[in-house]
């Protein structure tokens, strides 16, 4: 979907956008107020090959998306109607340049359980850079491996952990793959946990 197609859809007034992994420690905008928020529906997966920004084409890094189905815990910014046109384009050119997401407005509950439509990047698991059936072992590989214009991806699933931990909530399956990976980086030693 383009940009400006988007933007259509869009009811006037603030935006407000929904981070459940880089863009909850990282947004790389101004916001006017952020909350604790969860999603249903979809839950937070390493699904995408990074050949960018924590890997390359040669040697490609995992990164995450929404899936359907469960759901996740992340970071919601509420994005004043002055600068949505702003924020969009610099979102569109740090999300969309691939089109491995789908943009969306989806239910988010925040603070006090306040109900808000948010825009969250949704996997695309029609594209070729979605990740299907791939083992613990097959996504540290990855993991270990990724590194490109953002950083490496133990550092991405490392800070994702260490946000998710600040909200009080645990993913033991990213914690999983981020040990699995720190082993294969350490030459089968156990490192210390995160």
């Amino acid at each position: 979907m383009e940009m400006a197609q988007f933007i259509a859809q869009l009811p006037r007034g603030d935006l407000w956008v929904f981070g459940y992994g880089s863009l909850m420690w990282s947004p790389g905008f101004r916001y006017q107020e952020r909350s604790t928020g969860r999603l249903h529906g979809y839950h937070r997966a390493l699904c995408i090959l990074s050949n960018r920004y924590r890997g390359t084409p040669e040697r490609p890094g995992l990164v995450m998306g929404l899936c359907r189905g469960g759901s996740c815990w992340g970071m919601a910014f509420r994005v004043p109607a002055a600068r949505v046109r702003r924020v969009l384009q610099m979102l569109w050119h740090r999300e969309m340049l691939n089109r491995v997401y789908w943009p969306r407005l989806v239910p988010v509950k925040v603070r006090r359980g306040r109900r808000i439509r948010a825009l969250a990047f949704v996997a695309d698991p029609g594209h070729r850079q979605f990740v299907r059936e791939l083992d613990l072992h097959g996504r540290a590989r990855l993991v270990a491996q990724g590194i490109g214009e953002r950083g490496n991806c133990m550092d991405y699933i490392r800070n994702t952990i260490r946000h998710m931990e600040q909200l009080g909530v645990r993913d033991p399956h990213l914690e999983r793959v981020l040990e699995a990976a720190d082993r294969l980086c350490n030459g089968g030693r156990q490192r210390r946990k995160v």
